[in-house]
């Protein structure tokens, strides 16, 4: 196996990264394996429904089935080999389907069709052994020895941020939005990746294609979540249990915490929130209309295996996040009361298909549930698009005033490193008269603080999960808007944590926007050498974390 692709990497070049026989998020060197020759195979479909959108050939279960596929290949998503080798299967046969209408929309208009290269080439034998036989051709380092350690660190940004960019159209999908010229961007990218571009020029743009690739899967998503559930309302959520019976839902998408409120209605269950999914009560048709949502329990993913073993009730995971239910080392197992959702998958979990949540429910009135309630304690969440331009006009007067003297945006994923109480004390630290903007999970590192308000405008806005990143991006364009100036001329700083590539989308959407001089940590992806890094520094003013004190004073100093 190879993969770089998480901060949990084993900390070595990125000729050698996670190669042993199991990697550091847990998966064995068989689904590391399974997943690149799937990822693969993913490339050269693409690569023949771009070839098929150019005479006007479009299929739409490919468009909607590709970037689904892609997300299972995510950091501590699918670990059920089973279920890669069923999605291989779909792949395979909706590359001959593609193919087949290619050639044939080709001879209809006497065009002698393209050959594909690289990935498109790719001849399978759909089952686990011919699969793991033909990994290590597909090993997302492939040619590392020819074109070096820059090259095939670029081409894993690229193919990381583009996971990323999959998760997003997959969670847009869900909620009924998809825009056939976002997927023909998809499939571009992703064939041309299966080529092994090795000219850096062309991997830099394409990473920044990647980026305004993002932006654009980020409205589509905004659009499906305020369509189907409302804009978010400000609203304080209990982070403590109350009594009674309990199903906890982690992960983002929130059409399965729809479903699965509409059918706990009078049954006596308590329905709370976990990690990603802390901004679902912010939500008019969530949070504000069913009041068996009674909160949020536990913090960021990381610490699932303590916090499920001790919830006493059935526990849904509907997208990424997920980490070994039976985790040992004197931690009670929870596999047994674990239901996985969608692209999610662990070997003997029970996973749910279509949108009857029966089975979760018998679970936990099976379960003992909460005996008594804990003295609440609350954190507020729901500033997102519609919250925030409200809130604009009393900010920028604030602003002009002299008593707001500058924004950070503390977001970005959360981890196990101790580097990242970075976080932590940079929200202590930061100035009385600043903003502090978060998303996404890394919020738990600060959430439960007191921060106060600046003349009524809270200190601390929590925009919502990872991807309504597009709610802070449009309220940084309204406030260069007001103020006549560009985004970088404006007193906001992005001091981001990255673990997985959902964070490295939002990164080259920042980027490819000219967001410029972001902070990044805890550490440096594995796959960005040192020249990478120059590169990007060079071009974007990106630049690690040092310390909280040196970056707070660099920062208000320029």
């Amino acid at each position: 196996m190879f993969c770089v692709q998480c901060e949990q990497t084993i900390r070595t070049p990125v000729s050698s990264g996670c190669s042993y026989s199991m990697g550091m998020c847990g998966k064995t060197a068989e689904i590391s394996d399974l997943q690149d020759v799937l990822v693969y195979l993913i490339q050269g479909v693409s690569a023949y429904a771009h070839l098929a959108r150019q005479v006007d050939v479009v299929d739409g279960e490919v468009d909607a089935y590709l970037p689904q596929a892609f997300f299972a290949t995510l950091t501590n998503v699918n670990f059920d080999a089973e279920r890669l080798v069923a999605y291989t299967e779909q792949a395979m046969a909706l590359r001959q389907r593609i193919k087949a209408a290619y050639l044939a929309a080709c001879a209809e208009r006497g065009i002698v069709p393209a050959e594909p290269v690289g990935a498109g080439q790719f001849e399978l034998s759909v089952d686990k052994a011919a699969m793991l036989a033909a990994a290590p051709q597909t090993m997302v380092n492939r040619g590392h020895a020819e074109v070096g350690e820059d090259i095939v660190g670029l081409r894993l940004l690229c193919l990381y941020g583009l996971k990323g960019v999959a998760a997003y159209l997959e969670h847009a999908r869900v909620l009924g939005q998809q825009d056939e010229k976002l997927y023909g961007e998809f499939h571009r990218i992703m064939a041309r990746l299966g080529e092994d571009p090795s000219e850096m020029g062309d991997l830099l743009a394409l990473s920044m294609d990647i980026g305004h690739l993002n932006f654009g899967v980020m409205a589509l998503l905004d659009l499906g979540e305020t369509n189907v559930f409302g804009h978010p309302v400000p609203v304080q959520v209990n982070m403590k249990p109350v009594a009674g019976k309990a199903i906890l839902v982690s992960g983002h998408d929130l059409i399965d915490l729809q479903h699965i409120l509409e059918q706990t209605q009078g049954k006596g269950i308590n329905v709370y929130t976990h990690g990603e999914m802390l901004p679902a009560h912010a939500y008019p048709e969530l949070g504000h209309k069913y009041p068996h949502l009674v909160g949020n329990y536990g913090t960021a993913w990381q610490n699932q295996q303590k916090e499920f073993a001790n919830f006493p009730g059935a526990i849904v995971m509907t997208s990424n996040c997920l980490i070994d239910p039976n985790p040992g080392r004197g931690i009670e197992g929870y596999a047994d009361r674990l239901f996985t959702r969608s692209i999610v998958g662990w070997p003997g979990v029970t996973h749910l298909i279509g949108d009857d949540f029966s089975t979760v429910i018998d679970k936990a009135l099976a379960c003992e549930g909460f005996k008594y309630d804990e003295i609440p304690h609350y954190t507020t969440t729901g500033f997102a698009r519609n919250a925030l331009m409200a809130a604009a006009p009393a900010v920028i007067d604030q602003v002009k005033a002299g008593n707001i003297k500058h924004f950070f945006l503390l977001g970005g994923c959360d981890g196990d490193k101790a580097e990242r109480n970075y976080y932590t004390e940079f929200a202590k630290q930061a100035p009385k008269d600043t903003l502090i903007l978060t998303l996404a999970c890394g919020k738990f590192k600060f959430n439960d603080l007191e921060f106060g308000d600046i003349n009524g405008i809270p200190r601390f806005l929590d925009v919502g999960q990872c991807n309504d990143a597009y709610s802070a991006i449009q309220l940084a364009l309204a406030l260069a808007d007001a103020f006549e100036c560009g985004v970088n001329d404006l007193p906001l700083s992005l001091v981001l944590s990255w673990f997985e590539q959902k964070a490295i989308a939002i990164l080259l959407t920042l980027l490819a926007l000219g967001i410029k001089d972001i902070r990044v940590g805890p550490t440096a992806p594995a796959f960005l050498t040192d020249n990478l890094i120059a590169a990007l520094n060079e071009q974007f003013g990106l630049r690690l974390i040092t310390t909280v004190e040196q970056d707070i004073a660099d920062i208000l100093a320029a």
